[in-house]
C-alpha cells in the first residue's frame, strides 16, 4: 500500500490499515534502519495532565503543597 506525503507533511493512512489498528489518534513514531514505524498510543487524561505539569515544573511536592493549603481551615 502506498501512502501521499502533502505539502504540509501530512499522511493519510489507508483506510485497512486504520481499522487494523484500532481507534488511535496519536502513533509514537521511529526510524529504524530507513523505515518509519508507526505504534498506536492511547494517552490517558492523567498522562496529559503529568505531561503538563512537567512542561510547566511544576513538582509533585508543588501540587502537595497546593493541596495542604487549599485544606487549610
Amino acid at each position: 500500500m502506498l501512502a501521499k506525503m502533502t505539502s504540509k507533511n501530512q499522511l493519510t493512512l489507508p483506510k485497512s490499515i486504520v481499522q487494523s489498528v484500532g481507534n488511535a489518534d496519536y502513533f509514537e513514531v521511529e526510524i529504524d534502519n530507513g523505515r518509519v514505524i508507526l505504534t498506536p498510543v492511547r494517552i490517558q487524561k492523567a498522562d496529559a495532565v503529568r505531561a503538563k505539569l512537567e512542561a510547566l515544573g511544576i513538582s509533585e511536592q508543588d501540587v502537595a503543597d497546593a493541596v495542604a493549603w487549599a485544606r487549610k481551615k
